[in-house]
């Protein structure tokens, strides 16, 4: 490949997602820094380690800059954030082009401390750029001895032995302590606060919780922590609550429900929902405590009341009691209630660690479309699309005890009935003030809600629901000419959203809301494209790395908290996951934290082997099936992918892919007879499976579906000069046994979108995309999804982690969008958009951690034009078409076969800036 380095002095237009801001030109600063991070997260508080990474994206108004320097200076106070003043780090003048996860070398940092950071650079012609805006972080309490609070809970026995809840099977149910949502109060004096004074809250909740000082509450976060295996290990909230302290009385409540933190489940031990906290207060680097939690609290129980065990297909809802004016009374007047005594809790040693992923938030309101009268007392509500979140309403006047049930679900069924997917609210009234309901400590999957014993039709005006997520950032976008490829992929970047709460990808958020391996497998490449996920991905793997048992199996989801469903393809994502999310953001720190684990989970494989090839491994009391692909469409072809020639190939195929990652992992971490080892054995692997399910009379492995075609291929076990075949049988196959449909899964959908960015087949996937019968995207959307299901005929789960993978194949293939090998985090990435026949233009942008990519590429009658931005920091590889006949970029022919400019050349490398390319034919 030549290379060759465009510096054409021209304007470039800077398109920004809404996380950054407007830059104002400024003619003596050719370079800006944005967007900075700490441990991938802005002003982070709390975080897990004493040897923060600094990250930031530069932003130029010319062409084919780059970053050769940083200067980073971090000090206590803002004050002193200054290259003369600052007291924790001055980095000096860095030579170096790095702009992503830079180790703090300064001082020795403590648990609990805040500090200020800013950073500037340097460009090719030394040009510096302005100090940064100041960003703010703080270390979490990292280790037992930093904590002085005690784990405190409670229980009113009268409540618990005289009341009954609704049980999302029975109809009733006794309450016990993890129903309840008590509230824990405790008052306390501060003398007038220095502005230099900062009080940090530090919160270990075993169940979620919600914080109010002096009346208000905290923060916008809902349904925190996020998701953890509470027998191994607890998540810290930070919160700075300096703004909600005065001086003098001070009133704290802490609020909370049981969440997953329930009777039966690994670690829990308590009668209900607990927890321990201290405020701290930071000042002139010294730390002081403030109120720690103890037996000097008090509590009562709220008007809330969880309805469920929380288990699959039972996570209920809520029950309130009272109207509006009484539930305040806690806020408005706290004196005017009851308050108890609390409890010292017992809880068993575990790790309690800083949470690392943003907070659950409202992300979007939406209001609902229809309200159709079912009976004299019935109603169903159509929120017009699937949501995850909170359900709330303000009802028509109600008399004293009226209870009113609610029913939700994803869709209905074929008689126009809410599908019983187990979620469900009750309202007692008060008969007084004002009737309203919204949920607090549980959330839904819906679309429809059935409102029974309600006298009076409900206005629309009246209800909403609350999207919640995970507060990722949406970092991508994909739109072409092609109206059905923008409904798919649009309803796939919705779905991920609907998935992505509590700090993972559930399931579904209705019936399961399990972090299934598989699911997440399926869907980690184009959830990564999609969003920057790094945090969260580090919260889950996390979770993972937790729930491996002493002989190195691995359940089928993390946290585990029950046996569920799967196979090797869900136990992997510990080696998966981990590599994925070090190509996409470089975070070396996850291959070093969870190699061992991942080799100990190699080594129970091994275990289960069988003349070099992987068999089934037996269930266990966390773990059950033995799967290949899943969730196949039913009634499409012969092959069966429960066939256990199918469900050895795809196992063994991706126990290869595996063994490739691992190669690559090794070499990262500079393991070199670990990476031999590991070539080795997936070429002996390979080996096995081409003599094991080659079928040579039939040209194809094992069953002849498409993900035993293409699999093979796409580990590397099908040898090159059989490709052109298989693909042909494969087309033939697809068009005459499957009618031109898919007929793959969970498994088959992502296997066969990687394979497809580097078969350069686009043609292939998307006659497949534009079928509007069964089975297919288009067929989802024609019966009115707004989410993918978990089946391709809709049973079950209509918002479901299944058929995501399907999303990377708009940014890789069509947009061209690909990741170079060896080279993490796009610092270097491929452009090579491959055109399906009959789409004309497509607009794509990706952030990265150095900047946004964008390619947008239109047809003419004789030429192809690009415009593409490649970020500071980063280099574009172009891919030239075999079919071109002149290539001009930035308006200079740098090939053309009838002028004889240059020599053919396959890749032609673009600088940062802004790119205008033009394909002739």
């Amino acid at each position: 490949m030549k290379n060759y380095k465009l510096q054409h002095n021209y304007k470039i237009i800077v398109i920004l997602t809404t996380i950054f801001v407007t830059l104002s030109c400024n003619s003596n600063r050719l370079i800006y820094v944005q967007n900075l991070r700490c441990e991938h997260l802005a002003n982070p508080l709390g975080i897990n380690s004493r040897q923060p990474r600094f990250s930031w994206i530069n932003i130029s108004d010319q062409q084919g800059s780059v970053q050769t320097s940083y200067q980073i200076i971090v000090a206590s106070e803002k004050d002193i954030l200054t290259e003369d003043k600052n007291d924790y780090w001055n980095s000096g003048k860095v030579n170096s082009s790095e702009s992503h996860l830079i180790t703090y070398k300064g001082k020795d940092l403590k648990s609990g401390q805040i500090l200020y950071w800013k950073v500037r650079v340097w460009d090719q012609n030394d040009n510096v750029s302005e100090w940064s805006e100041p960003s703010r972080l703080s270390i979490g309490l990292l280790t037992p001895q930093d904590w002085k609070a005690s784990y405190i809970g409670f229980i009113d026995s009268n409540i618990t032995e005289n009341r009954s809840n609704i049980n999302s099977e029975t109809g009733s149910q006794v309450l016990n302590g993890f129903n309840l949502t008590p509230q824990f109060r405790k008052q306390f004096s501060v003398i007038a606060p220095d502005k230099k004074e900062t009080y940090l809250l530090h919160i270990n909740s075993l169940g979620y919780h919600e914080v109010y000082l002096n009346g208000k509450q905290v923060s916008d976060n809902v349904l925190s922590p996020a998701v953890s295996q509470f027998n191994k290990r607890s998540l810290i909230n930070t919160y700075d609550v300096t703004e909600f302290i005065k001086s003098g009385q001070n009133d704290i409540i802490v609020w909370l429900g049981s969440g997953w933190y329930t009777d039966g489940l690994p670690g829990v031990t308590a009668s209900g929902p607990a927890f321990k906290a201290q405020l701290d207060k930071v000042s002139n680097k010294t730390i002081s405590n403030v109120i720690v939690t103890d037996e000097t609290w008090t509590a009562r129980n709220s008007e809330y009341e969880r309805i469920g065990n929380w288990r699959s297909g039972r996570y209920g809802g809520e029950i309130i009691n009272g109207n509006l004016e009484t539930r305040n009374l806690f806020l408005e007047s706290p004196d005017e209630l009851v308050w108890n005594k609390v409890s010292l809790v017992d809880i068993p040693v575990h790790e309690v660690t800083p949470q690392m992923t943003e907070p659950n938030r409202i992300k979007d309101t939406i209001s609902p479309i229809s309200a159709v009268r079912l009976s004299e007392n019935t109603y169903l509500i159509d929120m017009g699309t699937t949501i995850s979140g909170w359900f709330e309403i303000t009802f028509p006047e109600l008399e004293k005890k009226q209870e009113i049930i609610m029913e939700f679900s994803d869709h209905l069924t074929n008689d126009g009935e809410i599908y019983w997917q187990g979620q469900i609210d009750k309202y007692i009234a008060s008969g007084s003030g004002t009737e309203h309901f919204i949920n607090k400590f549980n959330y839904h999957g819906f679309r429809y809600v059935k409102i029974t014993n309600l006298n009076q039709e409900p206005k629309l005006s009246d209800i909403k629901a609350h999207f919640i997520h995970t507060d990722f950032e949406s970092t991508s976008s994909f739109i072409s000419s092609d109206e059905d490829l923008n409904q798919i992929h649009d309803m796939i970047s919705y779905t991920l959203r609907n998935v992505g709460l509590g700090g993972y990808l559930v399931d579904c958020p209705q019936i399961e809301r399990l972090g299934y391996g598989g699911d997440g497998n399926a869907s980690t490449i184009t959830a990564q494209t999609m969003f920057y996920l790094a945090p969260m991905y580090n919260n889950w793997i996390q979770a993972w790395g937790d729930v491996i048992r002493e002989d190195g199996g691995m359940p089928h989801t993390a946290p585990n908290p029950y046996s569920a469903g799967g196979g090797p393809y869900w136990c992997g994502f510990i080696i998966s996951a981990s590599w994925n999310t070090y190509k996409n953001y470089a975070d070396k720190r996850i291959l070093e934290k969870y190699y061992p684990v991942m080799l100990k989970w190699l080594e129970y494989v091994d275990r289960y082997c069988i003349d070099g090839l992987l068999k089934k491994w037996p269930n266990t009391d966390y773990r059950n099936w033995y799967l290949g692909d899943w969730a196949t469409p039913e009634g499409v072809g012969d092959p069966n992918h429960l066939d256990e020639a199918s469900v050895d190939l795809v196992s063994n195929c991706y126990l290869s892919v595996c063994l490739n990652q691992m190669e690559e992992i090794a070499s990262v971490l500079g393991k070199e007879e670990d990476k031999k080892k590991f070539s080795e054995k997936k070429a002996e692997v390979n080996r096995k499976i081409h003599e094991n399910f080659y079928n040579a009379a039939d040209g194809y492995y094992a069953t002849g579906s498409q993900i035993d075609i293409i699999f093979p291929m796409l580990c590397g076990a099908a040898p090159e000069e059989l490709h052109e075949n298989l693909i042909e049988i494969l087309v033939k196959r697809t068009a005459e046994k499957f009618n031109g449909h898919l007929n793959t899964g969970l498994v088959g959908i992502p296997v066969m979108m990687e394979w497809a960015a580097t078969a350069n087949k686009p043609n292939f996937v998307y006659s497949m995309l534009k079928k509007k019968s069964y089975p297919g995207y288009l067929y989802m959307i024609e019966n009115g999804a707004t989410t993918t299901w978990e089946h391709w005929n809709g049973n079950r789960s209509r918002i479901h982690n299944c058929f995501n993978g399907v999303g990377q194949w708009f940014y890789q293939v069509v947009g061209g969008i690909r990741i170079v090998d060896n080279i993490p985090a796009y610092k270097k990435f491929l452009i090579d958009p491959q055109i399906p026949e009959g789409v004309t233009w497509a607009k794509t942008s990706q952030m990265t951690p150095y900047g946004m990519i964008e390619v947008n590429w239109e047809l003419f009658e004789t030429r192809m034009q690009l415009d593409v931005k490649v970020p500071v920091g980063a280099t574009g590889i172009l891919q030239i078409p075999e079919y071109t006949s002149e290539v001009i970029v930035n308006s200079e022919i740098i090939f053309s076969r009838s002028l004889g400019v240059s020599n053919p050349v396959d890749q032609f490398e673009l600088s940062s800036g802004n790119h205008t390319i033009e394909f002739r034919f």
